[in-house]
């Protein structure tokens, strides 16, 4: 059991300076009879009072010892077994403060503070700060750091995920923010830049590999179990947690990248620099680029590519969306090339659909053009695309259609009644009309347009659009004067005659 080390400290001195006894100083502060010898054990203090009495465990001690100083791992419950079988008799608490006493402590291990040359070494990290959602989606929130061993200058970036493509985009991110490229790059063993370790055999990620080959850079993973090889960057991930990132407002992932940009140029870049406090880290880094390895002029390509297989319907699935293409490409493999923010669709070499990306879960992101062109290839489908785009936009539509259907009513003419009122009311607005007329058991247009109405003349609002009232509705509404009767008289008699 770990103790805090302000109880720690109250042990020792109720017992070396008030003299209390440790059942005294366990009951006293809530703790164990057995934590309190531990603490007394593992001090080294010379105890007050006479010289300890003669313990049962005085003749095991040489074992003890020597077991241990060969098996310094040794748990103390195995130890407790043997020297059981030993004849020992005391108890396994007592024993267990003897072993811990008499355990071989390995030596501190000592660390040279490691320098590096102006422009010779960055190191890069990922950092994770929680999650972001997105419509219905929630996604990890990644930061990608890297920081410049000798200036201490920070690339500061968030993304969504932490795969090999964000990556990427990263290291060329912080590239072009420093208009060069280090000379070593300096990594943890993730995944991203480590697939496979066996002692000083390393394989690297082959997309990282190429990443390297382009920028003339080389990857280099710290030694394992060695976090002190990398502490610059991990000590950043800590500055962005608590300088940055704590307590802060944004409005999207956006919004964040851009705060974080004009954090990393202003605040964190008028820090001191820790090579030399004399001067600041944006003064640091202004002696620094010079020295970095000019960056090559073109770009290096940066998509996620997935190959996907459309099925029956003009759509593709990519990181849980669905994509339109035209309908004449269904039941085909086809390859998605993903940026950061657009999406291309592409039949071998001939791309065939582009999309603005989207990060939410279950979206139906469509290009109107393909859904017009299967319309006129296929009236029937363009009447159920209505019905999918209605229950998409106001999922409470499931309900009113499936009602409606019991009914035996037309639900053609009913999701033509229901589109309309989309257009003009608009989804939210629609949404509550509904649920108020299924709440009434009316699960139909002229219900949920007398809720609309209703809601619309609470606010004080203007029709949504104007009324056009065709001619047959005018026919309809038009004053009809009644005639005299006596005129009929006349007619009846003139026709007796």
């Amino acid at each position: 059991m770990t103790i805090p080390p302000d109880i720690e400290a109250q042990i020792l001195r109720y017992y070396h300076v008030e003299k209390w006894r440790i059942g005294t100083i366990a009951r006293q502060l809530h703790v164990h009879y057995d934590t309190v010898a531990r603490v007394l054990a593992q001090a080294g203090l010379p105890r007050h009072g006479q010289p300890p009495r003669p313990s049962i465990a005085d003749p095991y001690l040489p074992f003890i010892r020597q077991t241990l100083e060969k098996f310094p791992t040794l748990t103390a419950s195995r130890l407790y077994a043997m020297v059981r079988e030993r004849g020992y008799a005391g108890s396994p608490g007592h024993f267990r403060s003897i072993a811990a006493r008499h355990r071989p402590r390995p030596q501190a291990e000592a660390y040279l503070r490691l320098r590096t040359l102006p422009g010779e070494q960055a190191q890069v990290d990922w950092g994770h700060f929680g999650h972001l959602t997105i419509g219905r989606a929630r996604r990890p929130l990644m930061a990608f750091v890297m920081v410049l061993s000798w200036s201490r200058m920070i690339y500061l970036h968030f993304f969504l995920n932490a795969r090999m493509e964000n990556f990427l985009r990263g290291h060329a991110g912080a590239f072009a923010a420093w208009d060069g490229v280090p000379r070593v790059l300096l990594y943890d063993n993730l995944k991203s830049a480590v697939l496979e370790r066996q002692g000083e055999a390393i394989r690297f990620n082959p997309a990282l590999i190429d990443f390297a080959r382009h920028y003339r850079f080389e990857p280099r993973p710290v030694a394992v179990a060695r976090g002190n090889e990398k502490g610059r960057v991990e000590r950043a991930i800590r500055y962005v947690r608590d300088n940055f990132f704590a307590a802060r407002q944004f409005a999207g992932l956006d919004d964040l990248n851009a705060q974080a940009k004009d954090w990393r140029l202003e605040a964190a870049a008028a820090r001191p620099c820790p090579e030399d406090r004399a001067i600041t880290v944006r003064e640091a880094f202004a002696q620094e680029a010079p020295k970095l390895m000019v960056k090559p002029e073109e770009p290096y390509p940066l998509f996620e590519r997935a190959e996907v297989k459309a099925g029956k319907t003009p759509y593709v699935r990519f990181d849980g969306n669905d994509y339109s293409i035209p309908h004449t490409q269904v039941r085909k493999a086809l390859t998605v090339f993903a940026g950061l923010h657009e999406l291309r669709i592409a039949d071998k070499q001939d791309v065939i659909a582009c999309h603005k990306r989207s990060y939410d879960k279950g979206a139906l992101i469509e290009d109107t053009a393909h859904i017009q062109a299967l319309a006129e290839h296929k009236r029937a489908a363009g009447r159920q695309r209505a019905t999918d785009r209605l229950v998409q936009a106001v999922p409470a539509c499931r309900d009113l259609l499936i009602r409606a259907a019991a009914r035996n009513d037309n639900l053609g003419s009913l999701t033509a009644a229901m589109m309309k009122l989309l257009e003009h009311y608009g989804a939210a607005e629609l949404q509550e009309a509904v649920l108020d007329a299924l709440s009434h058991g009316a699960p139909h247009p002229n219900s949920v347009r007398c809720v609309l109405d209703r809601r619309r003349e609470a606010r004080k609002l203007p029709p949504p659009v104007a009324v056009n009232l065709s001619e047959s509705a005018r026919a309809k509404d038009a004053a009809v004067r009644s005639h005299k009767l006596a005129s009929y008289d006349a007619i009846e008699r003139t026709g007796d005659e």
